[in-house]
């Protein structure tokens, strides 16, 4: 397999990656809009469980087979991958089953402890139904994920972009069909408009396995004749496969649900710990925020960022194996410093503007603005510890740290369940954020510094453009809030969404334009990067 066809494989499926994400943060607006507040808090209830689950169930089995089917290929034993491949399908139908069984059985018992007694608005009930709704979607995704890591071993990764898509782009417009029939046609409730909201998870997988089905059929001749011309085989015993897909699958699934054990810690105790305090009335519309609404805009930044640093690990990898140091300590500087570069000041934008970004993504409505903005204003520094943690895990991964992962992980959980309930008790809606901020901050200052000591990397470089960066950033910061401020004298985000739109748009566009710049004639961006970008030197006319 060629470099060239690898390297337009990775840039296939990480365009397909992000997009698909993008249309998973996009689709919010408009299902804010038909389900609001009550809609959001009854969606995220639904998929958090779903979400630790389908980690559970699937192991990290998917990207092992993936691993261990391109390892044997290389061998040209054909047959062991197929093997894999077989075996790995029929374990992730059993686990598959397995989970959704405990999510639908399950689903009253995780509800009451949801939902505290004497509870306004969302009731039992309505919690009960969209789980189960959700859970049927487990029955498919794990043995679906397995043939996507098949075809990826084989560094054929479209059927695994298409799908994706696919998957999603069914998924969204089932959601807000179903949702706009049963609120605006039929009258239905808010409820049943969320219950066939989180069922489109199950009719995007079913979309999904018919397009990867296509691929199969059309593949499998060429598959089938690799294997009639092999001549080597590796009789290794399937527990043996199975034991080394483990070793190398098992510590990355916590890392994998990180977010949604985060969300599920708010899940069991803000309804509770607000009603406590005497806030019972902002439940839905706070909880709806912090774990639907405002974090979707929150990782939108995110988003882009880890798409752009992840790029990097596979080389890093490579390097880490070939003891190529200096090239390796570059590639990390490199990762963690598009992160800075880009969230940053994306994270001091969003909390200058969190009231325009609300207003303009979701609306003005008088009686909620206040409070989705000032939550949307603290939840923004999240995003810059989000992007860390998850750059910094795979690094781990990458020079074969990944059990360290685990263990931080594991102590930023506990950091965050300790304290939520009483950060909700000093601070209100808002503690959580910040017990959220607390714990997954300490869990980035802990894999960076296992990354120093396993492979003795120097953060010099990376302290000294983090704090040019922070230059920068505060510099634009400065301009977005005399522009913002320039602009109330004549126009207010609280006078609807177009204006909102208007005010971001502007404050925006001159915020980036003067961050750019700054960064631009600095060489910092092209530093970072690792190259001019033509683009660029064209709009700042640099020869």
């Amino acid at each position: 397999m060629s470099t060239s066809t690898i390297l337009r494989g990775t840039f296939i499926l990480t365009a397909a990656t992000f997009l698909s994400k993008f249309l998973g943060m996009i689709y919010v607006i408009p299902f804010n809009g038909l389900v609001g507040a009550t809609g959001g808090t009854l969606y995220s209830f639904a998929y958090g469980p779903y979400n630790i689950l389908l980690s559970l169930s699937t192991i990290g089995v998917p990207l092992a087979v993936s691993k261990f089917v391109s390892k044997y290929n290389s061998l040209e034993d054909y047959h062991t991958g197929r093997r894999m491949f077989k075996a790995g399908m029929i374990l992730m139908m059993v686990t598959g089953f397995v989970a959704f069984l405990l999510l639908f059985l399950g689903a009253g018992l995780l509800a009451q402890v949801y939902i505290p007694e004497g509870a306004d608005g969302i009731t039992v009930e309505d919690v009960t139904l969209v789980i189960r709704m959700v859970s049927f979607a487990l029955i498919i995704i794990p043995a679906m994920s397995i043939v996507r890591g098949f075809f990826q071993g084989h560094q054929s990764m479209g059927p695994t972009a298409v799908s994706q898509v696919i998957e999603q782009i069914v998924r969204i417009i089932f959601l807000l069909v179903a949702a706009y029939i049963t609120v605006d046609i039929l009258n239905g409730t808010i409820t049943t408009a969320v219950g066939f909201a989180t069922l489109a998870a199950f009719v995007g997988a079913i979309a999904s396995c018919f397009v990867l089905y296509y691929y199969w059929k059309k593949r499998k001749p060429y598959l089938d004749k690799q294997m009639e011309k092999q001549e080597r085989y590796y009789d290794v015993p399937t527990v043996e496969l199975f034991q080394e897909l483990f070793r190398y699958a098992g510590p990355f699934v916590l890392v994998g649900i990180a977010t949604p054990l985060y969300q599920q810690i708010d899940a069991l105790t803000f309804a509770r710990a607000m009603t406590a305090i005497g806030q019972k009335e902002i439940i839905s519309e706070a909880f709806s925020n912090i774990n639907l609404y405002g974090h979707k805009l929150v990782i939108i930044p995110v988003t882009l960022a880890t798409g752009l640093s992840l790029a990097i690990l596979p080389a890093m990898t490579k390097s880490y194996v070939e003891r190529n140091k200096a090239l390796l300590f570059n590639q990390i500087n490199q990762s963690l410093q598009i992160i800075m570069l880009l969230i940053v000041p994306a994270v001091i934008g969003m909390a200058i503007l969190s009231y325009e970004s609300w207003g303009t993504f979701y609306g003005i409505n008088a009686e909620t603005i206040s409070l989705n903005g000032s939550l949307l204003r603290w939840y923004a520094p999240v995003a810059l510890f989000f992007g860390l943690f998850t750059v910094s895990s795979a690094i781990l991964q990458g020079i074969n740290q990944q059990q360290f992962a685990v263990i931080s992980l594991t102590a930023g959980l506990v950091i965050k369940g300790t304290l939520n309930v009483p950060f909700i008790y000093l601070f209100g809606a808002k503690g959580a954020i910040l017990a959220t901020m607390l714990s997954v901050l300490t869990v980035v200052l802990l894999n960076l510094a296992r990354i120093g000591i396993a492979i003795q990397f120097p953060y010099k470089q990376l302290i000294k453009r983090s704090i040019l960066i922070g230059i920068f950033s505060t510099t634009m910061g400065i301009i977005v809030w005399l522009c913002k401020w320039t602009l109330s004298f004549f126009i207010s985000y609280d006078d609807g969404r177009l204006i909102s739109i208007v005010i971001l748009s502007i404050c925006v566009f001159i915020g980036a334009t003067v961050y750019l710049w700054l960064c631009y004639e600095s060489t910092l961006l092209e530093r970072v990067i690792g190259s001019r970008i033509r683009i660029i030197d064209k709009i700042f006319r640099r020869n």
